[in-house]
């Protein structure tokens, strides 16, 4: 399901036509606020990489050319709902509220988890999940629990809550994902799975994971599924907010395949001039969802002075993160034994008198 070619032209293929309506209706403003959203967490998202580069990161993963399927889907998300991200859906925590340095934070090693999910002003954004495929398995809990509440399929469009819960390729080949299929389906949960098929799991083409659409595996499972072009962003936009409405609605999980490429490595710890060639690279480059929304919004006369201030509002961010992530302050390592158990646990408590004795060995700060 697409809307916008790769050279930015309005032709909504077949699959596109009954969502029309949802994409005729968003105005200059929302459509402009989509390509900035995109163009301003690229600038971040280099920052970020060249950070990491400069020994001020453990680690990074970029999300260089994914930025439509995610900005699309969400904008496409009501406030009230809940939003499980993998580890690089770096603008949905943005659009969210998350302060993108809390991001740098939890990659720098100096928090345990980057940011409070419980804090209004994160958007009920929960925290990124590095052991992949869990987060669909928290996501199902979670929507399940919004059943068990009422708090949703009410009938009061502004206060129904639903979730979103994004996974790749690779994840989708894990038990968890399919464990989370089977609860959502059988509990009617008010979800919805965003898969981001950016065709590599590390090293591992999606091709040695799947003969046919991974959208096929959610589907198997009795819930409406939706394949897409995930470098546009009104596919995503639209297929995600149909969806949610249709969850929050009572009708159940919704799933969406968002097609797309992860343009650079899979983290900095990659290099994947290994694995894929220097054509598949230029072949996705010429689909970059920016510059497909950028000549598309060209096309509906958009102003150079728009893009110059989405420009140098991404050189801002760019600039603070570079600034701020060098003062970020080292935790107390005692905290590492805080929040283990939700009760005083004598295992954890000896743990941390053990460390605590044997740092008070060294002399001075030798430690």
């Amino acid at each position: 399901m697409r809307f916008l070619e790769p050279d930015g032209s309005f032709a909504p293929t077949p699959e596109a036509e009954p969502l029309r309506e949802i994409v005729d209706s968003l105005d200059d403003a929302m459509l402009e606020q989509l390509y900035r959203d995109m163009a301003v967490i690229r600038a971040f998202d280099q920052q970020a990489t060249m950070l990491q580069r400069q020994g001020q990161l453990a680690l990074w993963p970029p999300s260089l050319g994914q930025e439509a399927a995610q900005v699309g889907s969400a904008r496409a998300a009501r406030p009230q709902d809940t939003l499980f991200p993998s580890y690089r859906e770096h603008v949905v925590a943005k659009i969210r509220g998350v302060d993108p340095v809390a991001i740098l934070a939890l990659m720098r090693g100096t928090t345990h988890g980057g940011w409070d999910p419980t804090d209004p002003k994160n958007g009920n954004t929960r925290l990124y999940t590095l052991v992949l495929g869990t987060q669909t398995l928290h996501a199902t809990g979670f929507a399940m629990g919004l059943n068990f509440d009422g708090r949703t399929a009410t009938g009061n469009p502004d206060k129904d809550e639903a979730v979103v819960v994004y996974y790749g390729d690779g994840s989708a080949s894990e038990g968890d994902v399919h464990e989370a299929m089977v609860f959502a389906a059988s509990y009617n949960t008010p979800q919805l799975f965003f898969l981001q098929n950016n065709q590599w799991a590390i090293s591992v083409p999606v091709k040695t994971q799947a003969t046919g659409p991974l959208a096929n595996r959610s589907a198997g499972y009795g819930i409406p599924t939706m394949r897409i072009d995930g470098n546009d962003v009104l596919a995503s936009y639209a297929a995600s907010r149909m969806y949610l409405e249709e969850a929050r609605a009572g009708g159940g999980p919704r799933a969406i395949e968002a097609v797309t490429y992860r343009m650079g490595a899979h983290t900095t710890s990659d290099d994947p001039t290994k694995y894929r060639t220097r054509e598949e690279e230029e072949s996705w480059a010429r689909r970059d969802p920016i510059a497909r929304m950028r000549a598309f919004l060209l096309g509906r006369g958009a102003s150079e002075a728009f893009f110059a201030d989405v420009d140098a509002e991404g050189e801002a961010l760019a600039a603070d993160a570079r600034e701020r992530v060098a003062t970020l302050p080292n935790p107390d390592p005692a905290s590492m034994f805080a929040h283990v158990y939700s009760e005083p646990h004598a295992l954890v408590e000896q743990q941390a008198a053990w460390l605590a004795e044997y740092e008070a060995s060294f002399e001075g700060d030798a430690a």
